[in-house]
């Protein structure tokens, strides 16, 4: 039964008229809709503004609490709620009120005593509108996604990462703490692509990015840099839990074989770290260089092993090697 209720449109009814209220929700249900009913305008606000409130409304003009246009205009103060179609029901039927009822935010008025096929034809209409306002924004979320994210890994892209980056350090000039930067690189990844194709060597990458976010808090960030090469945003991280981090990153990348349609792909990282303090705040650009320059740094040592950014007494105590991963991140 809770089931069946959950498929059909929810309406609210507010209506202080205990006859008129029962004769609209015994004609609403008949045709299908989950009907709430209410005997005030404040009752009626207080069901708009839940998490869960009816998309559509009918709202008697004259109420005890507050009139339906009251409710219509604290409902379009919230933007941040679904749109809720609002159909204001009033004995009133001058072409003044028409407009006063639409300008205080209803989508449709109709008088009493109303045709019962027309509040039907009119919630339909309703029903339609909402609809496709859903689809378009359904569309618009999913265009921003595309827009924001790489279509491969599913990561968000450089753009985004980036953006990430300047609001986090914004955040620490306005609040201060600290935060960590990774630029994660795949060694030797051209050899799989040419070894082994482009189709092997993206099923290389959304592994290891899996593994990567995996490796991660609820609110750190890895976003694909480009081609192999991978940006970590990490929030409040101070140098050693940067430094843990990558170390968690690299060794789940390595710690076992990519299967892929071609066989198994054994897959290492190095890792350039550096982090932005509150007493020494670095800019976002600045931040990915120095990390950038320890990621080179890693390479040049070797590769799979994860090393800090230059910058101070910090860094040298925290330098990484192959088996530098005891330190724990905050």
């Amino acid at each position: 039964m809770a089931d069946a209720l959950e498929k059909m449109p929810k309406i609210l009814i507010a209506e202080d008229d205990p006859v008129s209220r029962r004769v609209l929700e015994v004609f609403l249900v008949k045709r299908g809709y989950n009907v709430v009913t209410v005997a005030n305008g404040t009752d009626a606000l207080r069901e708009l503004d839940d998490n869960v409130a009816p998309r559509l409304a009918v709202l008697d003009w004259m109420m005890p609490g507050m009139e339906g246009t009251q409710v219509c205009e604290r409902v379009r103060e919230n933007n941040e709620r679904p749109y809720v179609y609002i159909i204001l029901l009033t004995a009133r039927s001058q072409k003044e009120d028409l407009l006063q009822g639409l300008k205080s935010g209803a989508d449709d008025y109709l008088t009493k005593p109303f045709d019962p096929q027309e509040l039907e034809a009119r919630l339909h209409v309703g029903q339609r509108i909402l609809d496709l306002q859903d689809k378009l924004i359904e569309t618009r979320e999913e265009l921003r996604y595309r827009a924001t994210h790489d279509a491969l890994t599913g990561l968000p892209n450089r753009t985004e990462v980036v953006e990430r980056l300047r609001r986090e350090q914004s955040r620490q000039l306005r609040t201060g703490g600290s935060f960590g930067v990774l630029l994660v690189d795949l060694d030797h990844f051209k050899k799989v692509n040419d070894t082994d194709g482009h189709a092997v060597g993206d099923m290389v990458l959304q592994e290891v990015a899996r593994r990567m976010k995996a490796s991660l808090r609820d609110y750190d960030t890895a976003g694909r840099y480009g081609g192999e090469e991978f940006l970590v945003l990490l929030p409040t991280a101070d140098p050693r839990g940067t430094f843990a981090i990558a170390e968690r990153i690299r060794h789940k990348i390595e710690s076992r074989p990519v299967a892929t349609t071609k066989g198994e792909v054994h897959v290492t990282a190095s890792i350039g770290a550096a982090w932005s303090t509150a007493a020494a705040p670095i800019d976002s650009d600045t931040v990915i260089r120095l990390a950038d320059e320890a990621l080179y740094r890693a390479k040049e040592k070797g590769r799979n092993r994860s090393e800090m950014a230059n910058l101070g007494d910090a860094a040298q105590s925290l330098v990484g090697s192959e088996s530098g991963g005891s330190i724990e991140a905050r």
